[in-house]
């Protein structure tokens, strides 16, 4: 329904105590919805351009033209800017230099800028992209000097045009013709040329959320990717038990490798999902994500967010988008690895969906409702699908972390992680990293000594080992001095975590390091 009078006038005193006409602004009223009261987030985005030879302005206006409470608020071109062939801002204080620079000939535009995720003219992957609907162009005939008003000759656009993806700037924005982006911009607003949308999403910020190699499936060929490709890239498993993992987590469906610090958890996590895959793949099929205490329900499965527009919208979250990729490709195995899975609270996070990630419930038949509507409001039930593997990851050192309680405990299986200084690492040190000989012996010695120490005490145990992690280094040693490396590893990563462990005991602290460096 459209308001009346007195409730327009309400509604703009309820906005005037937020509301100045040169930025963008933001407030909330209720509606009434039955017995319901239900908030509606607004935001005034309007902007304009100038031109004048090669230089380019930007200007936010923000105008309350008409107002719908209905399902949203509906902000229109100001058409008494338009009629009466000005445009203005009402700011005391800002933009009154730029807006005095401006001169007769500039031209300039009006725009609402708003984020879309259906119907765009490429392909999205499902993400928000921002975009800009060109209303009304125009040139400046004359500018009074007061820093708030010029006089424009309108044209209105009809109509709308549309332009994509290069929409964020600043209130006020001089653009300058020399950077493709603004010439395309410049020439799109003013020439009626059309938006070279390829152009833009072969650029590096925009391939990587819409279109980066990784992002679609069709056609691309992928390395097979197996066990023995896990071995080579550096792990010290034996291969019976990695068959032993991919085995249980092919069976289970959701599977949690647990070890002390530096064991190499999220580093295996992620070539165990390939070699499930069976191809050397990354994202969609294999995505991460890390736990942490703000993480909630609403972050992971489907919840309000804030847009770019400051409104509210249900929005999914990365379990949401892997189970619809999933559901959308189900001769595809996909991989979610949870990092630090016990850092947050699962059972929370997971809410509902902790019963359909379990191996006997991934089926349609076994299909819920979720706490949330999708974003078209439609509350379809949800499942699982069988092609969704989630591995997790847990420190077990973290005094801090919470455990994970039993219903959540029971839909996963586990496996331990422990320190590997076996000949496998020594060799793969040598010959791959370049490593001293004698420094690796060494380490492997003084740091097989120190995991003894700290399994036998009583206060800790084996699962606040040190692992082997710290001591592989990640790029060739063959210009560096592998002792003198080692040392630095000891002094600022393994001395720090041991003032941790024995934090009421700094002379065993002192006594351990003297060894290990006596040693080395």
């Amino acid at each position: 329904m459209w308001v009346g009078n007195k409730q327009l006038e309400k509604i703009y005193k309820s906005i005037k105590q937020y509301y100045c006409f040169n930025k963008i602004v933001t407030t909330v009223i209720y509606k009434s919805n039955g017995s319901n009261v239900v908030p509606v987030y607004i935001k005034y985005n309007f902007f304009s351009f100038l031109n004048r030879h090669d230089r380019h302005h930007i200007l936010n206006i923000d105008e309350l033209n008409e107002i719908k409470v209905d399902s949203d608020f509906v902000l229109k071109v100001p058409q008494k800017f338009l009629e009466k062939g000005y445009w203005m801002h009402g700011n005391e204080t800002k933009f009154l230099e730029k807006v005095i620079s401006m001169k007769a000939g500039d031209f300039i535009a009006i725009k609402a800028a708003y984020t879309q995720k259906k119907d765009l003219p490429f392909e999205n992957s499902e993400k928000f992209a921002s975009l800009m609907a060109i209303k009304a162009i125009g040139v400046i005939k004359e500018n009074p000097g007061d820093g708030k008003k010029v006089f424009v000759s309108w044209t209105k656009v009809d109509p709308i045009r549309k332009w994509y993806l290069y929409t964020f700037q600043e209130t006020v924005w001089e653009v300058k013709r020399g950077k493709w982006m603004n010439d395309e911009l410049i020439d799109f607003t003013f020439n009626n040329k059309d938006q070279d949308i390829n152009r833009f999403l072969n650029d590096p910020y925009w391939k990587d959320i819409y279109n980066s190699e990784d992002t679609f499936l069709e056609d691309k060929e992928f390395k097979p990717y197996k066990l023995e490709n896990i071995i080579d890239d550096g792990a010290f498993i034996e291969v019976d038990k990695l068959e032993k993992i991919i085995r249980r987590f092919q069976e289970k469906k959701n599977l949690i490798l647990q070890g002390p610090p530096g064991t190499g958890k999220t580093w295996l996590a992620k070539r165990i999902g390939k070699a499930l895959i069976g191809k050397d793949v990354n994202s969609p099929q294999i995505r991460s994500v890390q736990f942490h205490p703000n993480l909630s329900y609403e972050d992971f499965v489907r919840g309000w967010r804030p847009g770019s527009d400051e409104k509210l919208s249900l929005e999914e979250g990365i379990f949401m988008e892997m189970v619809n990729q999933s559901i959308n490709n189900p001769d595809e195995k996909y991989v979610l690895v949870i990092e630090e899975i016990n850092r947050g609270n699962p059972a929370q996070i997971f809410g509902e969906l902790l019963t359909l990630i379990e191996n006997s419930k991934r089926d349609k038949a076994e299909a819920i409702q979720l706490c949330y509507p999708d974003s078209e409001g439609i509350n379809s039930p949800v499942f699982v699908p069988d092609n969704l593997y989630i591995l997790g990851t847990m420190n077990l050192a973290d005094r801090s972390l919470a455990l994970v309680d039993m219903a959540f405990r029971r839909r996963f299986a586990f496996f331990n992680l422990e320190p590997t200084f076996n000949s496998a690492w020594k060799s793969y040190v040598i010959d791959q990293k370049q490593m001293d000989k004698s420094v690796a012996e060494k380490i492997q010695f003084s740091i097989t000594n120190l995991n003894n120490e700290i399994s036998n005490d009583p206060k800790l145990g084996k699962e606040f080992q040190i692992g082997h992690s710290f001591f592989t280094p990640p790029n060739s040693m063959e210009n560096n001095d592998s002792q003198s490396w080692f040392k630095e590893v000891i002094e600022s990563e393994i001395k720090p975590l041991l003032e941790e462990y024995w934090f009421d005991s700094p002379e065993d602290v002192d006594k351990s390091i003297k060894r290990i460096l006596s040693d080395a």
